[in-house]
Formats: C-alpha cells, sequence, structure tokens
C-alpha cells in the first residue's frame, strides 16, 4: 500500500492571482469554480497533483520549507525569460558555466521555486 500525492498546497494573500500566475507557468487550467475573491483556487494539471491555493491572513515571511522545480519544454534561459515576464523574480543564479545548473526564482507571493535545465541543455552538456 502506498499514498499518492493528490495536491500540492500553498498559502498564500491572493489564491486567484496566484493561481492565475501559476496556470501561466504550466499552461493549465485554473479551476472555474474558483471565482476571484474565492479564499481557495487550484490549478488543474493533465498530469501531477493539482496546484492548491488557500488564501491565509499573513504574507510569507522566510524561505520555503519545500517548492517546485520545473523542467521546462524550451531552453532554461528561454524560460527564465518567460518566467520573469508572467511576473516571477529573479532570486538565486545556481547556473554554472559549463551549462549545468538550476535558476532559483520566485511567484508573485515570494514562493521560491527552481527552474532545472530542459533535456535539451541536458543534452548539449553531456555531448
Amino acid at each position: 500500500m502506498v499514498s499518492v500525492v493528490q495536491n500540492v498546497a500553498i498559502d498564500c494573500v491572493n489564491a486567484h492571482e496566484l493561481a492565475r500566475f501559476w496556470s501561466g507557468v504550466t499552461g493549465a487550467p485554473s479551476d472555474p469554480e474558483c471565482p476571484p475573491g474565492h479564499p481557495e483556487a487550484q490549478v488543474l494539471p493533465a498530469e501531477g497533483p493539482v496546484l492548491y491555493f488557500h488564501q491565509v491572513p499573513e504574507a510569507k515571511t522566510i524561505k520555503n520549507r519545500i517548492h517546485l522545480c520545473l523542467r521546462p519544454e524550451t531552453t532554461r534561459e528561454q524560460e527564465v525569460q518567460r518566467l520573469l515576464g508572467l511576473g516571477a523574480t529573479f532570486v538565486t543564479d545556481h547556473r554554472n558555466p559549463d551549462g549545468t545548473g538550476w535558476a532559483v526564482l520566485a511567484d508573485p507571493e515570494g514562493n521560491e521555486f527552481c527552474v532545472l535545465r530542459s533535456a535539451s541543455d541536458r543534452a548539449a552538456t553531456t555531448s
């Protein structure tokens, strides 16, 4: 017997707006039953766990103890630029001159996440 991860729960100040950001990140739709102003919202990917956003009164104050790592379909650099355009902020650079590593970004409420190398980035550093 095992357990299956149903969702990843993320506390936030504005559930609808943060779900809208992550919907843009993942390309997955937001739950239409969670309108603006609702204290809960979800992003519903076709595969993998649901991203569940729950409104809380306090803002984030310290580093996440759990975070999402994204593997883009495009290059890591293209994805970093796209996510910055969606409203992410750049936090820390762990990219190496040889093309390995990752970039740490934060969503509009300050939740950190990583952008890893894509399959094409990985192939370029192993050849």
